[in-house]
């Protein structure tokens, strides 16, 4: 009986119909590469045929041309063409032709002829700092400046790390490529060079000044644009504004950390401010108008007569603008009734004469101790 009469239907191999699409097509055979590697399956001594059967069928389907002369002539259409349902002789020889699909699913290019190189360089580390700012500033947004410590490039190798008028040196353990690839049975994995870092050059002859790391600490000042309404916690991104990378990388971003002071006066609800005004007794009975105090002035606010404690006033618009909205909140005023703990004779005798007025019954006046002393001497009670 001729081989190819034995081999079986490469859509029945994959799982897929005749009218599949590649997308459908290369998914099933993903699937069944990870279902059917032998590593995953030492117990099953046949895991490995099925896993090569996949791939032959994988590189006819995959392959628009092969595909159409096996759905016209089936296997013995392809006898004869170059990699056309041959069959791979091992494992590495289905890693390196579908290289690609390997990366995806080991990760890292694991096993596939292509390489990432190190040498396209490291992007440079993110920074982190802070900024405070008051409710007006808030209010208004500003422009803050900053100071930082961070790397920058050595001013005397310019970042290569080398002493200058030397150059760093091709690494000979990964030949320049910053990756080395490992194989542990079936898996052949990609992994970062040890000797180099990644970096696919060693630096022999060091620069003195930054002893061969690239990099020099330096002081930095900047301007940080703080949005209206930018709320307490909140973290600011300045791309780009970070440390710099290995030559031709890019550089990191800078993170900005906002605070925001608490305000003598205001408390901060959202985009609503509150502020407690105090006021007389005779002024919430009868009625008064007040200043009170705004970010950017004051204003007055109208107390009505016989306005009850801890009465909540609202002035629209007087608040803090919405970080993405920009809408103004409102300024929330509460009122405090404030009872004085001292009266001149004068402001006592009015209040008793209220309290009879009401019927109200209050504590009788306790003589002063000249009063007492005054009542000694004079005989009276």
């Amino acid at each position: 009986m001729s081989p190819m009469a034995t081999k079986r239907c490469y859509y029945e191999v994959l799982g897929v119909s005749r009218t599949s699409t590649e997308v459908e097509i290369k998914k099933s055979y993903k699937k069944l590469a990870v279902a059917n590697h032998p590593d995953r399956n030492p117990d099953d001594p046949d895991a490995a045929e099925r896993f090569k059967e996949a791939a032959e069928a994988y590189e006819v389907l995959s392959d628009s041309s092969k595909r159409q002369v096996y759905d016209q002539h089936g296997h013995e259409g392809l006898r004869g063409r170059s990699g056309g349902g041959a069959g791979f002789t091992d494992m590495n020889d289905i890693f390196d032709h579908f290289g690609d699909i390997f990366g995806d699913m080991f990760g890292g290019g694991g096993g596939g002829r292509r390489r990432s190189s190190g040498t396209r360089g490291r992007r440079g580390n993110d920074v982190r700092t802070k900024v405070t700012v008051n409710l007006n500033e808030v209010a208004e947004g500003c422009k803050k400046e900053i100071k930082l410590k961070r790397n920058e490039h050595c001013s005397s190798c310019e970042g290569s790390g080398a002493k200058p008028g030397t150059s760093p040196a091709t690494c000979d353990y990964c030949d320049g490529q910053g990756a080395v690839v490992k194989s542990q049975g079936f898996f052949r994995m990609q992994t970062t060079c040890p000797a180099c870092n990644g970096e696919g050059k060693i630096v022999r002859d060091k620069c003195d000044d930054c002893r061969g790391s690239g990099f020099e600490r330096q002081d930095v000042k900047l301007d940080v644009a703080v949005p209206a309404g930018v709320e307490d916690g909140m973290q600011l991104c300045l791309r780009g504004e970070g440390e710099p990378g290995t030559p031709g990388a890019p550089r990191g971003d800078l993170y900005v950390d906002v605070q925001v002071k608490s305000h003598s006066m205001f408390e901060r609800q959202g985009n609503h401010l509150v502020c407690r005004a105090p006021i007389t007794y005779t002024q919430a009975v009868l009625g008064a108008d007040i200043e009170i105090p705004l970010l950017d002035g004051k204003d007055t606010l109208t107390i009505p007569a016989g306005t009850q404690p801890n009465h909540m006033f609202r002035l629209r618009n007087k608040g803090l603008p919405e970080l993405r909205s920009g809408r103004v909140g409102d300024l929330h005023v509460e009122v405090k009734i404030e009872v004085p703990k001292k009266l001149s004779e004068e402001q006592e005798r009015v209040l008793r004469e209220l309290a009879e007025l009401e019927h109200t019954e209050v504590t009788p006046h306790r003589k002063t101790w000249f009063e007492e002393l005054k009542s000694y001497f004079t005989g009276e009670e």
